[in-house]
């Protein structure tokens, strides 16, 4: 990065939806550590402001925190008060079985919140959107691997479909207000501070089981496959969207796969642990395969993942081991 860049990006305003969440909260110290001023918004009915304990240092005068649900008119007015130069919207309902139980909850949070988030940003004359969405559930089943960009977005769950909703929703925003857009299409992200009592997240739950001695469940035969991307590597391409890839949906993962067995047995190998998994009937509508190519990450953000699975695995066992 340019001396320029710096010196510009050092006055810049942001706003993190759901950034006391682990993914949010690694951004947020990215942010702030190159000189960002930081407003984070979170519910806490998923993040915790433990993820936020730097952040939160007495003294730190570039950082507020807002506990308030996406669904409120409150987050509009909230960043037409703030007038953040980017907002980094990651806020979300994100286990695909709620969205299934609980489709119009899932619909409130992930439409309707990207709707208030896009209307305080107009008023704010917001320069940029940068929003999570998710390259394993909006592509629907693979017709090939690793998945482009191109590849048709065809959900096949609420969850999904809610997604792909909020990214015409910006195209539209983008369309009729001139507001900037990125939307990043994650694979799946793993790494510290994620929750091993979730529902989703196959990496920390597979993690805290073993170092606690417990044995972990796989659904189905455990030959499904995902792309898994380091927590670090996400928020590096969330940061480079501020800036670049305007207009345009991008997958950010590795573009290899990686069985739930193979997952398993590279955890297995950093606890220590000896023991198979245990087996379950496999989840309906589980999709079989998917990879997400990130070549257009690169040409346009300048974007490749660097952490290996091995490395985040192990950078993920030692903070798991130094905090739980």
């Amino acid at each position: 990065m340019s001396d320029t860049d710096e010196k510009k990006r050092g006055g810049m305003k942001a706003l993190v939806t759901g950034g006391a969440g682990f993914i949010g909260s690694t951004l947020t110290d990215r942010l702030l550590a190159e000189g960002w001023y930081v407003d984070v918004v979170d519910d806490l009915s998923t993040g915790s402001l433990g993820n936020l304990t730097d952040a939160r240092a007495a003294g730190n005068r570039k950082f507020s925190f807002h506990r308030i649900d996406v669904r409120s008119a409150a987050v509009t007015d909230l960043i037409a008060h703030r007038k953040p130069d980017v907002v980094f919207h990651l806020a979300a309902q994100a286990d695909v079985r709620v969205s299934v139980s609980r489709p119009t909850f899932d619909a409130e949070v992930n439409i309707i919140g990207t709707l208030n988030v896009c209307q305080g940003a107009v008023a704010a004359k917001t320069q940029k959107v940068v929003f999570a969405s998710s390259g394993g559930t909006i592509y629907g089943t693979p017709e090939h691997l690793p998945v482009t960009e191109g590849h048709p977005q065809r959900p096949e769950s609420p969850y999904g479909v809610a997604k792909k909703a909020a990214g015409d929703y910006l195209h539209y925003y983008s369309q009729l207000h001139g507001l900037q857009y990125t939307a990043l299409a994650l694979a799946n992200v793993y790494g510290p501070r994620q929750d091993p009592h979730g529902e989703a997240g196959v990496v920390s739950i597979f993690a805290g089981l073993m170092l606690s001695k417990r044995r972990a469940t796989v659904f189905g035969d455990g030959e499904q496959t995902r792309d898994f991307v380091y927590v670090d590597d996400v928020v590096d391409a969330f940061v480079r969207a501020a800036e670049r890839g305007s207009g345009l949906i991008i997958n950010i993962g590795t573009g290899i796969e990686t069985s739930v067995l193979e997952l398993y047995a590279t955890i297995a190998r950093g606890v220590g642990y000896p023991d198979p998994p245990s087996h379950a009937p496999a989840r309906a509508g589980e999709i079989a395969r998917s990879a997400l190519d990130p070549g257009r990450a690169e040409i346009q953000l300048g974007w490749k993942p660097f952490t290996s699975l091995d490395e985040g695995v192990a950078r993920t066992l030692d903070w798991f081991k130094a905090n739980n």
